[in-house]
Order: C-alpha cells, then structure tokens, then sequence
C-alpha cells in the first residue's frame, strides 16, 4: 500500500511538472505594441509564441548619447528565446484575462498619457486584441510592466551592440545602468542579450572593470535560466 501511494505520488508530480512545462495552447502567439511619440523608443513590438521564440522591433530608439539619431533610421529587430518560466508566466496571465475578449481600457474619466498599447492573442479557436493608454485590470497592468521591462533588456541590447562597434568607452556606463536594473528586478531575460555580452567580456580591447561587469551580467542571466527551468 505504502509502495502504491509513492508510485502515484511520484506520477502525480510527474504529470504537473510536464504541464508546467508548457501551459501556452498550441499554436497561440501574443503581441504586445506601444506607441508613444514621447518616450524612447516612440514605437516597438514584442511577440512571444507558444514554444518561447519571441521577436522584438522598435523603432525611434537611442543608441547612443550623441543626437545623431534621424527620422528615416532603420528600426531595430531583434529574435531571442524567453525562458520556459517566462512564456508560461505570459500564456498564464493572458488566459486569466480570457484571453483579452473584452475591453479593459479605464475610460470614466481623463488620465494622464502613457502610450497607446495593444495586446493581440491569436491561436487555434481565438484572435482578440484589446486597445489602451491605462487599464485598473490588475493582470493587464501585470503583462503591461512584463513587456515594457523585457523591451528595456532589449533596448539595452542595442546600445550595447552600437557602443560596442562605435563607441566602446560608453559600454561601462550602459553596462552600469544594467547592473542597476538587475538589481531592481526590471531585467528580465538577461540570458537574451548573451552574444553581445560574451563578445564584451572576451574583447582585450575593452577595459577590465567593464568586461567584469559584463562577465557578472551573464552570470546572473545563467543564474536566472537555471532558475527558470
């Protein structure tokens, strides 16, 4: 009997942790937008699909601290693979808000402008999509914050690769500011932005303070995938 209970147990446990592997339906992809003339950048897309693969593109970014930016600049795309913890985080939050089926705007009275943002789900049965500048859904505002600082870690992915090629002595500042939001818990995906920062770390030519800050930078997003498994 005792013997019964553990192998049931044990397959019990099993079943769960295959599930949380992959809570997404199949198929399903969702989408988030900001566009915001005011911020940096003044316009970007993020969107994760049910195995993890993701692709981001902005476009009005700064990469550097000059104002050498023009109106015609190419937008910046950027494909990277989110961690299983994350995706499931994403799919998860979405389902808790039926998958965006009606309006989640605030809309009783004026508020001040954040962005117009869209949120799209698309899978086998649904496509919805929902519009707004501020929503008092508490998941909404929850995948709100989680895109807007995966589309931080990536903004820093491109002014790191442009520091990189143009203007090296700019990385320690840049990689500074990623140590900071790290330790704020607003970097998520670390792990994202690894090519550039072994290219940093292993680079002679960089100076030593600013290849440890990158060698700690991809310790912490190693740390963060183990984590996530």
């Amino acid at each position: 009997m005792v013997r019964a209970k553990k192998v049931f147990l044990i397959c019990c446990i099993s079943l769960r942790c295959a599930f949380a592997q992959n809570s997404a339906p199949a198929n399903a992809s969702l989408t988030f937008t900001l566009d915001f003339p005011q911020s940096t950048p003044s316009h970007y897309s993020l969107t994760v699909d049910s195995s993890g693969k993701a692709s981001y593109t902005s476009e009005g970014s700064k990469t550097s601290s000059s104002a050498d930016q023009t109106s015609d600049a190419e937008p910046y795309r950027y494909n990277f693979t989110v961690s299983p913890a994350q995706r499931d985080r994403i799919f998860e939050l979405a389902a808790r808000t039926h998958y965006f089926a009606g309006s989640v705007d605030y809309n009783k009275h004026a508020v001040a402008n954040t962005g117009a943002k869209t949120l799209i789900y698309k899978d086998g049965q649904r496509s919805n999509e929902v519009k707004y500048n501020y929503t008092p859904n508490p998941v909404v505002q929850q995948l709100t914050t989680l895109f807007q600082n995966l589309s931080s870690t990536l903004e820093f992915g491109q002014r790191l690769d442009y520091a990189y090629h143009y203007q090296k002595l700019a990385l320690e500042d840049q990689l500074k500011s990623m140590e900071d939001a790290a330790r704020q818990n607003s970097l998520p995906e670390i792990q994202a932005l690894a090519p550039i920062l072994k290219q940093i770390a292993s680079d002679p030519s960089v100076i030593n303070v600013t290849r440890a800050r990158a060698e700690r930078l991809l310790s912490k997003g190693g740390d963060e995938s183990s984590r996530n498994r």
